[in-house]
C-alpha cells in the first residue's frame, strides 16, 4: 500500500525534485504584473501567448541588474524553479535578466560551446570521478583574489588534512587564457586528487578568459579529474561545461571535493553503533543457535533415546495387558456359550452315532445268513465273501452255507434255466 503523506510533506518532495531537475533555465517572455517591493525583492508575472508563470528576483540579484524591469518589456530571464511551500505554487528564482537580443559575447559563447559540443568536450562519458578522500587539491587562481581565501578557510574547517597546492596566475585580461590553459597542463603533472580552476565573480567580460578555446582544450586533455568553480551561481562559463564536475562558487567547491570532517565523525560514531548492534544481534543469534543446538543434541542423545524408548516400551506393555486382558474377558465370557455348544453338539453326534449304530446293527442282523435260512436255500460265498450264482464258472470253487453249517463244492456243470 502506497504511504499517505501530508500536504506538507508532498510540497517538499516537489520541491526538492522541481530545484534539482531544474536548476537553471532561461526563459522568454514579456513582463507582466511587475511589483517592485519596499524589501527590495521584485515580483512579477513572464508570459508568451498561450501561458505565465510567476517569477521572484529577491533583492541582491535585483541590485545587480543593468536595467529596470518595466510592464510589457520583452526579456530573457535567467533563473531556477522553485516552490514556495505555504501555498504549493511553483515560480521561477531570477537570478538575472537581459532584454531580449543578444551581443556579440553572447554569440560567440554559444558558437563555442556548439563547436565543443561537436568535437564531444561535454560528453558525460569523458567526465571523471572524484576521490572521496582527496589528499591533494590543485587551486588554480589568482593568489591575491578573495576566491582563493575563500577555498583556504572552507578546507581548514572542512577538512584540515587536506594539501592545497596554489598555481597563481591572471584570472582575467588578454593574457588570462594562455596562463591558465599553462598552469592547467603543469598540474596535471603533479599527481594530485583533483584540480580546481576558478575566480570570483564579474561580468561577462571579466569572466571571459574562462570561455577560451584554449582552456577548454587544457581541461578536456587532463587525466586529473577538474573542478570549475567561476563566478557566483548565476554565471556559466565554457570550462563549467568542459570541467569533470561544476560548482557554483569557489567556496563550494571545497564543500564539494572535500568530506566533512563533522558529518565524518559523526558518521564513524553512527557505523560503531550500527556494527555494535550487528555484533549483538550476530550474538543473540548465536546464543539461539546454541540453545537450539543443544536442545537438538538432547533430544537426539543416548540418555533422551533410552528414556524415550523406554516410554515406548512401558506404553506397548500397557497395550499388550490391556489387549490380553480384553481378549481374556472375551473369552472368559464366551466359555458359557461355548460350553453350552459343546454339550448340545456332543449329545447331538451321540445320538447320530447311536442311530448309526442301530441302522448298522439292523443292517447287519438283516444279512446274516440266520436270518435269511429256508428250507433248501444256502449262501453261495467264496472266499468268505457272498456272492450272485451267476459269476460261477464250471471249475470254480464255493462255499454253501446256512447258519448250521458250510459245504464246499466245485461247478461240475452250469444248467441255464
Amino acid at each position: 500500500m502506497a504511504t499517505t503523506l501530508s500536504v506538507s510533506s508532498l510540497n517538499e518532495q516537489i520541491k526538492t525534485l522541481l530545484e534539482t531537475s531544474f536548476e537553471f533555465v532561461s526563459v522568454e517572455g514579456e513582463l507582466s504584473r511587475i511589483t517592485h517591493h519596499g524589501s527590495g525583492h521584485i515580483y512579477f508575472t513572464l508570459k508568451d501567448n498561450d501561458s505565465s508563470i510567476k517569477c521572484v528576483m529577491f533583492k541582491g540579484n535585483a541590485a545587480r541588474l543593468k536595467f529596470r524591469l518595466e510592464e510589457g518589456a520583452h526579456i530573457i530571464l535567467h533563473g531556477a524553479l522553485s516552490l514556495y511551500k505555504p501555498r504549493g505554487e511553483y515560480q521561477i528564482n531570477a537570478f538575472s535578466a537581459e532584454p531580449y537580443g543578444v551581443g556579440a559575447l553572447a554569440v560567440a559563447f554559444e558558437q563555442l560551446k556548439t563547436k565543443l559540443s561537436e568535437k564531444g568536450y561535454f560528453d558525460p562519458s569523458h567526465k571523471k570521478a572524484f576521490p572521496k578522500f582527496p589528499q591533494t587539491i590543485v587551486l588554480v587562481t589568482s593568489a591575491t583574489g578573495a576566491a582563493l581565501q575563500d577555498m583556504q578557510r572552507v578546507a581548514s574547517h572542512r577538512w584540515p588534512l587536506i594539501k592545497l597546492i596554489v598555481l597563481d596566475v591572471l584570472v582575467q585580461g588578454e593574457r588570462a587564457g594562455s596562463q591558465i590553459a599553462d598552469a592547467l597542463l603543469y598540474a596535471d603533472t603533479l599527481n594530485a586528487d583533483a584540480v580546481v580552476v576558478g575566480r570570483g565573480g564579474g561580468s561577462i567580460e571579466d569572466l571571459w578568459a574562462f570561455n577560451e578555446e584554449i582552456v577548454a582544450d587544457a581541461i578536456f586533455a587532463m587525466t586529473t579529474p577538474v573542478m570549475s568553480a567561476v563566478g557566483h551561481e548565476i554565471d556559466w562559463v565554457i570550462s563549467d561545461y568542459v570541467a569533470d564536475m561544476r560548482a557554483p562558487t569557489p567556496s563550494a567547491a571545497m564543500q564539494m571535493l572535500l568530506p566533512d570532517q563533522n558529518e565524518f565523525t559523526q558518521s564513524i560514531d553512527e557505523m560503531q553503533l550500527r556494527a555494535l548492534s550487528m555484533i549483538q544481534q550476530q550474538l543473540a543469534r548465536k546464543r539461539d543457535q546454541l540453545s537450539a543446538m543443544a536442545e537438538g543434541f538432547k533430544r537426539n542423545g543416548i540418555e533422551y533415546r533410552l528414556e524415550s524408548q523406554k516410554e515406548i516400551v512401558t506404553e506397548l506393555k500397557k497395550r499388550f495387558e490391556m489387549q490380553i486382558l480384553q481378549r481374556l474377558q472375551r473369552a472368559m465370557s464366551e466359555i458359557p456359550t461355548l460350553k453350552e455348544a459343546m454339550e448340545r453338539g456332543t449329545i447331538q453326534r451321540f445320538r447320530e452315532k447311536e442311530s448309526l449304530i442301530m441302522h448298522m446293527k439292523n443292517s447287519f442282523e438283516s444279512h446274516h445268513p440266520k436270518h435269511k435260512n429256508k428250507s433248501g436255500f444256502a449262501q453261495i460265498a467264496r472266499d468268505g465273501k457272498v456272492i450272485d450264482l451267476d459269476t460261477l464258472s464250471v471249475g470254480d470253487q464255493f462255499e454253501a452255507m446256512n447258519d448250521r453249517r458250510v459245504v464246499r463244492s466245485e461247478v461240475r456243470e452250469i444248467i441255464s434255466m
